[in-house]
């Protein structure tokens, strides 16, 4: 979308004299040049968007997806860890760690997986 910028703002310009020159040969208002230079406009815009395959709703797709899944994954280590009424599920949390963490329900004093999770989130987002 960025490297679309300069040649809408171009066609723009372009469009802008073209509706003016127009306008004067028809005596359009005003108002009726500036609709027909927006239908206009909407219409190359849309084309150079199919042309180069970037619609603006493609960049927010990924977020509609990951927001409800980060919420589902989020309650459900919420429920698993301190929601969970059974005794059998907190004695395999206190039991079922692996490395430095083997109680997954005391917290991590070393803070190693947060780090690293919050690093690893950075780069993701950064690449």
């Amino acid at each position: 979308l960025e490297n679309l910028q300069p040649e809408i703002k171009e066609l723009a310009e372009r469009l802008r004299y073209e509706v003016s020159v127009r306008g004067k040969q028809l005596r359009w208002s005003e108002k009726v040049a500036r609709f027909h230079f927006k239908k206009n406009m909407r219409r190359i815009v849309t084309e150079l968007y199919v042309r180069d395959n970037c619609h603006p709703f493609k960049a927010t797709l990924l977020v509609w997806v990951q927001i409800p899944m980060w919420v589902c994954m989020s309650l459900a280590l919420r429920n698993c860890s301190v929601g969970a009424l059974s005794s059998e599920v907190q004695e395999q949390f206190s039991s079922g760690g692996a490395l430095w963490f083997t109680d997954l329900t005391a917290p991590d004093s070393t803070w190693i997986l947060p780090v690293s999770l919050g690093l690893v989130n950075l780069l993701v987002v950064e690449v």
